[in-house]
C-alpha cells in the first residue's frame, strides 16, 4: 500500500507514539482518544473474531487513562503480528467531522473524580431535609481517591421508600442509535473478513451483545434519550470531594475542589434502575443500576483548563432537596455553572486525589 506525501509511516507511529491501546470498535472512542492526545492515524486488528481499533499515544499517562476508561489492553509494537491472529498493520485516517467535533466536549468531560469522605458526613449534609436509608451493598465504604467510569460509586437516590445511599455503577445507557451504529460498523468488518454479509439473525445477535460502556456525563437534557430519566424518581445526587479535567498542556489530570481540605459537595445526577446490557465483553450481559451526572458551561476556574463544560454541582442541603424532589421545570434551573472564583486547583498530573 503506497502512502501519500506527508503521511506517517508505521515506523513513524511506533517511534513517536509507542504507547498503543487496543479497544473494541464502539461509539465515541475516536473523539475521546484524540482529545487525550492520540495520534491522528492508527491501525486496526482482527482478533478474537472481532475488529479492534488501536489508538497510539506519545505518553503513557493518557494511554493508561484511555485504556482504563474503555476497557482496552496494551499492544506492544514489537510483538504486533507475531503469534496472533491479527491482520497486518493498515494505516487508517481519522478525519473529524463537524458532528464529531461537537461531541468532543462531552467525550472529554469529567471522567474522573474522588470521594474520600464517610457515610456520616453524607447523612449529616442531607439530613436537614430528609433521612437516608443505607443499602446493603455499601460494605465498609472505603475512601475512593480515584473513581473512573464503570466503577461502583455512592449516590443518594430516590426510591419508593425514600432517599437511599447505595453503590451504583457509573455510566448511563448509550442511545440505541449509537449502539446500532457501532454494531453496524462491526458487522461490516466481519462481513469483509469472511466475504459475505451477516444475516438478519446474526446482526440482531451482534447488536444484542454490542458493548455499552455507558455515558458518564449528561449535557443535553432536551434529548429524547435523557428525558425519560428526568422525573424526580430517577434523580440522584453524587457525593464527591474533588474532580479532574484532563488537559495535556496543563499537566494531565487537573484536580479541582472547593479548598485544600476537599469539603463534601454533590453532583446533580440521574440513575436508571436494573438496566440490562453488555458493559464488557468478558462480563457478558448484566442487569444493574446505573448513574451519570449533569454538566453545564464552566466557570472561569474550570474554563481555564476545560473551556467546554464542568459538572453541575450542588453545594447546600436546599439545592440537594430541590434536585431530588422538585418538578423538572424548577429543578432544571440548577443546571448552571458555579460562580466565577469558586473552586481551586488542588493537584496536577496524578490519577488519584487522596488527601494526605
Amino acid at each position: 500500500m503506497s502512502r501519500r506525501k506527508g503521511e506517517l509511516s508505521k515506523g513513524d507511529i511506533d517511534r513517536g507514539w509507542p504507547f498503543q491501546i487496543a479497544v473494541r470498535t464502539g461509539p465515541r472512542l475516536l473523539e475521546s482518544a484524540q482529545l487525550l492526545g492520540a495520534c491522528g492515524r492508527g491501525h486496526t486488528i482482527f482478533h478474537d473474531n472481532d475488529w479492534w481499533d488501536v489508538h497510539c499515544f506519545a505518553d503513557r499517562a493518557p494511554a493508561e487513562r484511555f485504556g482504563r476508561i474503555f476497557d482496552g489492553y496494551w499492544i506492544d509494537p514489537k510483538e504486533r503480528g507475531r503469534g496472533h491472529n491479527w491482520m497486518k498493520w493498515t494505516p487508517k485516517e481519522f478525519p473529524l467531522t463537524l458532528n464529531e467535533l461537537a461531541l468532543i466536549a462531552e467525550a472529554a468531560l469529567c471522567n474522573l473524580y474522588s470521594m474520600t469522605t464517610n457515610i456520616q458526613a453524607i447523612r449529616d449534609f442531607v439530613k436537614a431535609t430528609r433521612p437516608i436509608a443505607l443499602h446493603d451493598n455499601l460494605g465498609n465504604f472505603p475512601p475512593q481517591p480515584g473513581v473512573f467510569p464503570d466503577y461502583l460509586a455512592p449516590i443518594v437516590r430516590n426510591t419508593d421508600a425514600g432517599a437511599e445511599l447505595a453503590m451504583v455503577r457509573w455510566g448511563m445507557p448509550s442511545s440505541s442509535r449509537a449502539l446500532y451504529q457501532a454494531a453496524r460498523k462491526r458487522a461490516d468488518g466481519i462481513a469483509k473478513k469472511r466475504g459475505s454479509d451477516l444475516s438478519k439473525e446474526e446482526f440482531d445477535e451482534l447488536l444484542r451483545k454490542e458493548p455499552d460502556r455507558g455515558i458518564t456525563n449528561v449535557r443535553n437534557t432536551d434529548s429524547q434519550h435523557w428525558r425519560r430519566w428526568l422525573a424526580p424518581r430517577f434523580r440522584c445526587v453524587v457525593p464527591f470531594t474533588s474532580f479532574s479535567e484532563f488537559n495535556r498542556d496543563a499537566g494531565g489530570d487537573i484536580w479541582f475542589a472547593f479548598d485544600d481540605t476537599r469539603p463534601l459537595a454533590f453532583f446533580a445526577g440521574i440513575w436508571a434502575p436494573q438496566w440490562t446490557s453488555v458493559r464488557k465483553i468478558k462480563e457478558g450481559t448484566v442487569t444493574t443500576d446505573l448513574f451519570a451526572f449533569l454538566t453545564t458551561e464552566p466557570n472561569n476556574i474550570v474554563g481555564a483548563i476545560h473551556e467546554k463544560a464542568m459538572p453541575v454541582i450542588l453545594t447546600t442541603p436546599d439545592e440537594v432537596e430541590t434536585w431530588l424532589t422538585a418538578p423538572w421545570e424548577e429543578a432544571k434551573a440548577l443546571q448552571r455553572p458555579l460562580p466565577d472564583g469558586v473552586l481551586k486547583i488542588v493537584r496536577r498530573g496524578v490519577k488519584e486525589d487522596e488527601l494526605l
